[in-house]
């Protein structure tokens, strides 16, 4: 890859290679560019996170199991019930300490009105843990 030349019939033609140099030069700096620039990028968020402690869970052995089928049926642990025998039957577990937890288990199909009905009872009552039940899907 010779500029200059003593042969003079070639000495006017066009040069018919590239010359590479620049280009790597250009393509070297630009990653030397992204390399110090690509660390100042990421913004990290100071966060003081909480501390928690491994040991497990003790769950009251006291419970409520509430259901309520698709036709508006309550059940108070597998006991049928009306709603204002489940009103009073909230009242004496709001009495107990500590408070047992209510699991409410609503049919898919049971309107929503029967649902709220039976969160007011209880909220009435002063009952504070009530949990819904659900069947996890599957994929």
């Amino acid at each position: 890859m010779a500029f200059a030349s003593f042969d003079n019939r070639s000495a006017g033609a066009p040069m018919a290679e590239i010359n590479m140099v620049p280009l790597i030069d250009v393509m070297l700096v630009l990653l030397v560019i992204f390399i110090v620039t690509a660390p100042l990028l990421t913004q990290a968020v100071k966060l003081e996170l909480p501390k928690a402690s491994s040991r497990p869970n003790v769950t009251p052995s006291e419970k409520v199991e509430f259901a309520i089928d698709a036709g508006g049926g309550l059940f108070w642990n597998g006991e049928p019930v009306e709603r204002a025998e489940a009103a009073r039957r909230f009242g004496v577990e709001s009495q107990k300490q500590p408070q047992p937890e209510v699991h409410l288990k609503a049919d898919q199909n049971v309107p929503y009105r029967v649902v709220a009905q039976t969160l007011a009872d209880a909220s009435k009552a002063g009952l504070t843990k009530v949990g819904f039940i659900s069947e996890p899907e599957t994929p």
